[in-house]
Protein backbone atom coordinates (compact mmCIF):
# COMPACT_ATOMS: atom_id res chain seq x y z
CA UNK A 1 0.00 0.00 0.00
CA UNK A 2 1.48 3.51 -0.98
CA UNK A 3 1.79 6.34 1.34
CA UNK A 4 -0.09 8.21 -0.36
CA UNK A 5 -3.01 5.76 0.04
CA UNK A 6 -2.49 5.44 3.38
CA UNK A 7 -2.20 9.18 3.66
CA UNK A 8 -5.97 9.38 1.69
CA UNK A 9 -7.36 6.73 4.04
CA UNK A 10 -6.19 8.69 6.84
CA UNK A 11 -7.64 12.17 5.53
CA UNK A 12 -10.94 10.40 4.86
CA UNK A 13 -10.87 8.99 8.57
CA UNK A 14 -10.47 12.42 10.01
CA UNK A 15 -13.06 13.70 8.24
CA UNK A 16 -15.97 11.02 9.41
CA UNK A 17 -14.79 11.67 13.01
CA UNK A 18 -15.23 15.00 12.68
CA UNK A 19 -18.28 14.47 11.91
CA UNK A 20 -19.40 11.94 14.53
CA UNK A 21 -17.82 13.97 17.25
CA UNK A 22 -20.17 17.03 15.50
CA UNK A 23 -23.38 14.51 14.92
CA UNK A 24 -22.34 13.83 18.86
CA UNK A 25 -22.55 17.03 20.58
CA UNK A 26 -25.73 17.87 18.96
CA UNK A 27 -27.77 14.55 20.05
CA UNK A 28 -27.62 13.03 16.86
CA UNK A 29 -26.30 9.58 18.68
CA UNK A 30 -27.66 6.95 16.01
CA UNK A 31 -26.22 8.79 13.37
CA UNK A 32 -22.47 9.71 15.22
CA UNK A 33 -22.62 6.03 15.55
CA UNK A 34 -22.59 5.16 12.06
CA UNK A 35 -19.81 7.78 11.68
CA UNK A 36 -17.92 6.52 14.44
CA UNK A 37 -17.74 3.14 13.28
CA UNK A 38 -16.64 4.04 9.74
CA UNK A 39 -14.12 6.26 11.33
CA UNK A 40 -12.84 3.32 12.91
CA UNK A 41 -12.44 1.12 10.25
CA UNK A 42 -10.47 3.62 8.65
CA UNK A 43 -8.08 4.10 11.11
CA UNK A 44 -7.28 0.66 11.58
CA UNK A 45 -6.64 0.15 8.11
CA UNK A 46 -3.93 2.94 8.21
CA UNK A 47 -2.86 0.96 11.15
CA UNK A 48 -2.01 -2.09 9.55
CA UNK A 49 0.15 -0.04 7.55
CA UNK A 50 2.10 1.86 9.91
CA UNK A 51 5.54 -0.01 11.15
CA UNK A 52 6.98 2.61 13.23
CA UNK A 53 5.91 1.81 16.96
CA UNK A 54 5.67 5.21 17.90
CA UNK A 55 2.91 6.12 15.17
CA UNK A 56 1.40 2.73 15.76
CA UNK A 57 0.91 3.67 19.78
CA UNK A 58 -0.34 6.77 18.79
CA UNK A 59 -3.27 5.29 16.89
CA UNK A 60 -4.28 2.46 18.70
CA UNK A 61 -4.62 5.50 21.45
CA UNK A 62 -6.81 7.04 18.92
CA UNK A 63 -8.73 4.30 18.05
CA UNK A 64 -9.51 3.27 21.27
CA UNK A 65 -10.79 6.39 22.61
CA UNK A 66 -13.29 6.65 19.73
CA UNK A 67 -14.51 3.23 20.04
CA UNK A 68 -14.81 3.63 24.03
CA UNK A 69 -17.18 6.56 22.86
CA UNK A 70 -19.10 4.45 20.25
CA UNK A 71 -19.65 1.63 23.14
CA UNK A 72 -21.12 4.30 25.33
CA UNK A 73 -23.44 5.88 22.75
CA UNK A 74 -24.86 2.29 22.17
CA UNK A 75 -25.23 1.60 25.86
CA UNK A 76 -26.93 5.14 26.11
CA UNK A 77 -29.33 4.39 23.20
CA UNK A 78 -29.99 1.05 24.05
CA UNK A 79 -31.14 2.27 27.64
CA UNK A 80 -33.16 4.91 25.91
CA UNK A 81 -34.69 1.99 23.74
CA UNK A 82 -35.27 0.29 26.80
CA UNK A 83 -36.98 3.21 28.97
CA UNK A 84 -39.00 3.77 26.14
CA UNK A 85 -37.39 7.37 26.02
CA UNK A 86 -35.82 7.33 22.43
CA UNK A 87 -36.59 10.51 20.62
CA UNK A 88 -34.07 12.25 18.28
CA UNK A 89 -35.37 15.56 16.25
CA UNK A 90 -33.70 16.95 13.04
CA UNK A 91 -34.10 19.84 11.71
CA UNK A 92 -33.81 21.17 8.04
CA UNK A 93 -33.15 24.26 7.66
CA UNK A 94 -34.58 26.13 4.17
CA UNK A 95 -32.46 25.50 1.45
CA UNK A 96 -30.08 22.95 3.53
CA UNK A 97 -28.22 20.04 1.44
CA UNK A 98 -26.85 16.78 2.44
CA UNK A 99 -30.06 15.26 3.15
CA UNK A 100 -30.53 12.48 0.86
CA UNK A 101 -32.80 9.31 1.80
CA UNK A 102 -30.14 7.07 1.96
CA UNK A 103 -28.10 9.51 4.09
CA UNK A 104 -31.33 10.52 6.45
CA UNK A 105 -32.05 6.82 6.64
CA UNK A 106 -29.24 4.95 7.14
CA UNK A 107 -28.42 4.85 10.36
CA UNK A 108 -31.81 3.16 11.25
CA UNK A 109 -31.59 0.15 8.62
CA UNK A 110 -29.90 -2.74 9.79
CA UNK A 111 -29.41 -6.13 8.69
CA UNK A 112 -32.53 -7.08 11.13
CA UNK A 113 -35.36 -4.76 8.36
CA UNK A 114 -37.39 -6.96 6.89
CA UNK A 115 -40.48 -5.11 6.72
CA UNK A 116 -41.30 -1.11 6.37
CA UNK A 117 -44.42 1.03 6.56
CA UNK A 118 -44.54 4.06 4.63
CA UNK A 119 -47.55 6.62 5.32
CA UNK A 120 -47.24 9.72 3.15
CA UNK A 121 -50.51 11.71 1.75
CA UNK A 122 -48.34 12.84 -1.01
CA UNK A 123 -47.36 10.18 -3.37
CA UNK A 124 -49.39 11.17 -6.82
CA UNK A 125 -47.70 13.24 -8.50
CA UNK A 126 -44.68 12.44 -11.02
CA UNK A 127 -41.81 13.69 -8.76
CA UNK A 128 -43.47 12.56 -5.37
CA UNK A 129 -43.96 9.28 -7.44
CA UNK A 130 -40.30 9.15 -8.67
CA UNK A 131 -39.28 10.30 -4.47
CA UNK A 132 -41.28 6.88 -3.57
CA UNK A 133 -38.90 4.84 -6.38
CA UNK A 134 -36.02 6.26 -4.93
CA UNK A 135 -36.99 5.40 -1.53
CA UNK A 136 -37.53 1.78 -2.02
CA UNK A 137 -34.07 2.05 -4.13
CA UNK A 138 -32.42 3.14 -1.38
CA UNK A 139 -33.82 0.68 0.80
CA UNK A 140 -32.65 -2.53 -1.70
CA UNK A 141 -29.74 -0.90 -1.57
CA UNK A 142 -29.29 -1.26 1.96
CA UNK A 143 -27.54 -4.18 4.17
CA UNK A 144 -31.39 -5.40 5.06
CA UNK A 145 -33.25 -8.01 4.28
CA UNK A 146 -36.57 -5.84 3.37
CA UNK A 147 -39.23 -7.99 1.72
CA UNK A 148 -41.97 -5.86 2.07
CA UNK A 149 -42.80 -2.33 1.64
CA UNK A 150 -46.52 -1.12 2.21
CA UNK A 151 -47.16 2.01 1.10
CA UNK A 152 -50.05 4.16 2.57
CA UNK A 153 -51.35 6.85 0.82
CA UNK A 154 -54.59 9.26 -0.22
CA UNK A 155 -56.04 8.64 -3.85
CA UNK A 156 -55.61 11.40 -6.35
CA UNK A 157 -55.36 9.64 -10.04
CA UNK A 158 -57.32 11.41 -12.44
CA UNK A 159 -55.35 10.60 -15.55
CA UNK A 160 -54.35 7.12 -13.92
CA UNK A 161 -50.95 8.10 -13.41
CA UNK A 162 -50.40 7.43 -9.93
CA UNK A 163 -52.10 3.76 -10.64
CA UNK A 164 -50.02 2.65 -13.14
CA UNK A 165 -46.89 4.09 -11.55
CA UNK A 166 -47.22 2.25 -8.23
CA UNK A 167 -48.48 -1.28 -10.06
CA UNK A 168 -45.38 -0.32 -11.99
CA UNK A 169 -42.85 0.07 -9.16
CA UNK A 170 -45.08 -3.05 -6.95
CA UNK A 171 -44.36 -5.28 -10.18
CA UNK A 172 -40.40 -4.07 -10.47
CA UNK A 173 -40.22 -4.63 -6.30
CA UNK A 174 -42.41 -7.74 -6.37
CA UNK A 175 -44.43 -6.26 -2.62
CA UNK A 176 -47.70 -5.62 -1.56
CA UNK A 177 -49.02 -1.83 -0.69
CA UNK A 178 -51.73 -0.29 0.86
CA UNK A 179 -53.91 3.26 0.93
CA UNK A 180 -54.40 4.82 3.36
CA UNK A 181 -53.56 8.50 4.75
CA UNK A 182 -50.48 9.37 7.44
CA UNK A 183 -47.43 10.94 7.63
CA UNK A 184 -44.67 7.73 9.35
CA UNK A 185 -42.01 5.81 8.31
CA UNK A 186 -42.08 2.89 10.74
CA UNK A 187 -39.48 0.12 10.07
CA UNK A 188 -40.35 -3.65 11.53
CA UNK A 189 -36.71 -3.25 13.75
CA UNK A 190 -38.29 -0.59 16.13
CA UNK A 191 -38.07 2.93 14.67
CA UNK A 192 -40.52 4.70 13.78
CA UNK A 193 -39.51 8.11 11.72
CA UNK A 194 -41.49 11.26 11.46
CA UNK A 195 -40.86 13.72 8.42
CA UNK A 196 -43.06 17.21 8.48
CA UNK A 197 -43.19 17.33 4.57
CA UNK A 198 -43.22 13.05 4.12
CA UNK A 199 -40.69 12.34 1.19
CA UNK A 200 -41.33 15.51 -0.92
CA UNK A 201 -38.93 17.53 1.18
CA UNK A 202 -36.57 18.44 -1.47
CA UNK A 203 -36.60 21.14 -4.06
CA UNK A 204 -37.51 21.57 -7.38
CA UNK A 205 -33.78 21.74 -9.46
CA UNK A 206 -32.66 24.93 -11.24
CA UNK A 207 -32.29 22.80 -14.62
CA UNK A 208 -32.17 19.33 -15.91
CA UNK A 209 -28.59 19.82 -15.92
CA UNK A 210 -28.19 21.72 -12.62
CA UNK A 211 -26.09 20.35 -9.25
CA UNK A 212 -28.28 18.25 -7.25
CA UNK A 213 -30.29 17.16 -10.35
CA UNK A 214 -29.44 13.06 -9.73
CA UNK A 215 -27.37 13.45 -6.29
CA UNK A 216 -29.99 14.44 -3.92
CA UNK A 217 -27.06 14.92 -1.27
CA UNK A 218 -26.43 18.43 -2.89
CA UNK A 219 -30.27 18.96 -3.66
CA UNK A 220 -31.74 21.67 -1.85
CA UNK A 221 -34.48 20.89 0.78
CA UNK A 222 -37.55 22.90 1.80
CA UNK A 223 -37.55 24.00 5.85
CA UNK A 224 -38.51 20.40 7.48
CA UNK A 225 -38.33 18.93 10.77
CA UNK A 226 -37.41 15.05 11.04
CA UNK A 227 -38.42 13.02 14.47
CA UNK A 228 -36.94 9.73 15.21
CA UNK A 229 -38.62 7.58 17.70
CA UNK A 230 -38.47 4.03 18.92
CA UNK A 231 -41.53 1.89 19.07
CA UNK A 232 -40.84 1.07 22.73
CA UNK A 233 -41.53 5.35 22.85
CA UNK A 234 -44.28 5.29 21.01
CA UNK A 235 -47.63 2.91 21.56
CA UNK A 236 -49.47 3.77 18.44
CA UNK A 237 -48.85 4.76 14.97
Amino acid sequence: MTQNHVSGMETSAVSVLKRAVELDQSGRFQESLVCYQEGIQLLMDVLKSVKEDLKRGHYRERIKGYMDRAEQIKAHVNQLKEDGKYHEQIKIADDATGYSYETLFKPYISSALSEVWIQDPYIRHTHQLYNFLRFCEMLLKGLCQVKTIHLLTSQDDVDGQQTSALAEIKESLRTQGELYILNIFRFDNGWIIKIGRGLDFFKRPKGRFSIGYCDYDLRQCHETTVDIFHTKHTKTL
